[in-house]
């Protein structure tokens, strides 16, 4: 079976192309695709480093069988022209400079005594290194998707309905807003909380990479750090033994 392989931020930096084809058995798994995919691009990904998989907009099992005509990303570790609005407008994705008033305004109630925004910015230096301005790329159509799960998981957690947020991708200058997450509840301790575990989530099931732009270079935050810390476990357990 020939299967279409879509590829994300550092893997299709590695593999030269966003898209290619791989032969997989007719009866196959998530495992035998990526077993054929590191065949087809041994720099992929270093051999002790899972290469997550997503089929049909949705992170999938290692034992996960596959069918003709699935979509199917290969999604690097995580940390929009047209916006892509969920069907509440409460969630967004975009490529244009975000309104942090905006966002606000949609969580406002008479209702809530407590409105917690959140804005996340591009800072202008990382480790000693000037940092020019950040691309974020997205898997779209998934992180619209898990960014409103996000939302439905603190709703039922925190007994709360006014959640919003918006997401710019493309580039960044710096200064300039990438996360808009806006939080308001009858309470503020309910409106705090939700607000910092958003950020949280986000930053680890959507599919959004961030790229660092310096003077000297780059690297794709999350991405490379991932397999840095796995790379660094794998020594020291050879070290220990």
């Amino acid at each position: 079976m020939l299967v279409d392989v879509n590829l994300y931020a550092l893997y299709r930096e590695r593999a030269g192309c966003s898209h290619c084809q791989v032969e997989i058995p007719d009866v196959a798994t998530v495992t035998d695709l990526t077993a054929a995919v590191r065949q087809k691009f041994p720099n992929l990904a270093p051999p002790d480093v899972n290469i997550v998989v997503a089929v049909n907009a949705d992170y999938a099992d290692p034992d996960q069988r596959l069918a003709p005509g699935d979509e199917i990303c290969l999604i690097p570790p995580v940390s929009g022209g047209t916006p892509m609005v969920d069907a509440a407008a409460m969630i967004e994705l975009t490529y244009d400079p975000l309104d942090p008033e905006r966002v606000t305004n949609l969580v406002r109630q008479d209702s809530n005594g407590a409105v917690v925004t959140f804005l996340g910015t591009t800072r202008d230096t990382f480790e000693g290194k000037r940092v020019v301005r950040l691309d974020y790329e997205a898997y779209e159509e998934m992180a619209v998707k898990k960014m409103a799960e996000v939302r439905a998981e603190l709703q039922e957690e925190f007994d709360i309905e006014d959640i919003a947020i918006s997401h710019r991708i493309g580039t960044v200058d710096i200064g300039h807003i990438s996360l808009v997450i806006a939080v308001a509840s009858p309470h503020r301790r309910e409106a705090f909380s939700a607000c910092h575990k958003a950020v949280d989530r986000i930053k680890h099931i959507v599919p959004i990479w961030k790229k660092e732009v310096y003077e000297d270079g780059s690297r794709w935050v999350a991405c490379e750090d991932h397999e840095f810390h796995r790379e660094g476990e794998a020594a020291a357990s050879i070290h220990a033994h």
